[in-house]
């Protein structure tokens, strides 16, 4: 971190910005606060908006903190609405088109692997160009990088491609592999998750193929943790992900999916706040001040009964004490918050 009082534009995590709020309510010194690819409605996301929002109402009278929230696939209605009916502002952008092909039906039922492999190959005997793959979890995207290895080593005509995976886990030396364009002469195959959906731009990318699929953590009530779920991809994702092969020149996107398949998607990803563990939310709650989560301004309200859950396991953990109907933070939950880690792992 490098601030100074010369300091215009500082870029931080929605999670900081949550610690920056609790220690500085007012935000004091920042004008405008910008939440980029709002679309992914983190749970980090929903919580610094929310408290921003209050920061904003209760202690920027006099010099008023601005908000923009940003992304290209969000319902601009719905926020617009929580912020007290803000201006909408589009902007097309420069985008080149991207023609698109569609699938197989009963690719989602069957393994992945074999189909995204075979569809690559077919990828990069009739396309120029990098070729950026959508897999749901490292799992997958080892399996077909594999089968392409296989595939390639009997093909003398594709001896100049290369093939990188992209996930959260890689050494930064491998990311950089993944992301830096392919040198000259060479063609790259990059087998990414959702982190290149709209984290960052492979340069030398024209063809996409996307597997349709997304690794997401959901609470389980019955055992008290998350799991990960593996599940289709929502519309909206499916877009941003074609829009990736048309950042420089005009792209293609092999969809494995049908056509038909693609007007049953769920319009946006559902939010992380209506699936998650929110005991993280019920800690940053509680050390605000608040007592009900509807005190608070939400695109959408944390669930009655995972929240109440949060607060049971705090209270086992000793980090918040009851007084009466309302919860306060004990100096073990104060020194439980200041760690950026779940609740368990922070007891």
């Amino acid at each position: 971190t490098k601030v100074s009082g010369k300091t215009r534009i500082e870029v931080v995590t929605e999670g900081i910005l949550t610690r920056m709020l609790q220690s500085d309510p007012s935000l004091e010194g920042i004008g405008l606060v910008i939440f980029d690819e709002f679309h992914e409605r983190s749970l980090d996301a929903d919580l610094a908006l929310a408290l921003t929002q209050q920061g904003r109402m209760l202690f920027r009278d006099e010099e008023p903190l601005k908000l923009l929230v940003m992304s290209a696939t969000l319902d601009g209605a719905a926020v617009s609405e929580l912020l007290d009916g803000a201006p909408v502002l589009r902007s097309e952008g420069r985008a080149y088109p991207v023609s698109v092909h569609y699938g197989d039906a009963a690719t989602l039922e069957r393994a992945v692997e074999p189909v995204a492999a075979a569809t690559v190959m077919d990828a990069l005997a009739a396309e120029e160009g990098s070729v950026l793959v959508f897999l749901p979890g490292q799992r997958e995207i080892n399996r077909t990088h594999k089968l392409l290895s296989d595939k390639l080593v009997e093909r003398d005509d594709l001896a100049n491609v290369m093939v990188t995976p992209l996930y959260g886990d890689l050494s930064l030396q491998d990311q950089r592999k993944a992301i830096e364009p392919a040198p000259p002469g060479q063609r790259k195959v990059v087998l990414a998750t959702a982190i290149a959906e709209t984290s960052l731009t492979i340069e030398g990318v024209r063809v996409v193929v996307d597997a349709g699929l997304s690794r997401e953590a959901v609470f389980d009530p019955g055992t008290g943790m998350s799991r990960l779920q593996t599940r289709r991809l929502a519309r909206a994702a499916s877009v941003q992900r074609a829009g990736r092969a048309g950042r420089m020149e005009p792209g293609v996107c092999y969809r494995l999916w049908s056509e038909t398949q693609q007007a049953q998607l769920a319009p946006f990803t559902a939010p992380e706040i209506t699936q998650a563990d929110l005991t993280p939310l019920v800690l940053q709650l509680t050390r605000w001040g608040v007592d009900d989560p509807a005190e608070l301004c939400w695109l959408d309200q944390p669930p009655a009964a995972p929240y109440q859950q949060g607060l049971d396991l705090l209270e086992r953990l000793g980090a918040v004490e009851r007084s009466g109907n309302n919860y306060r933070l004990t100096e073990h939950g104060e020194a439980m918050a200041e760690l950026s880690t779940h609740p368990r792992l922070a007891h």
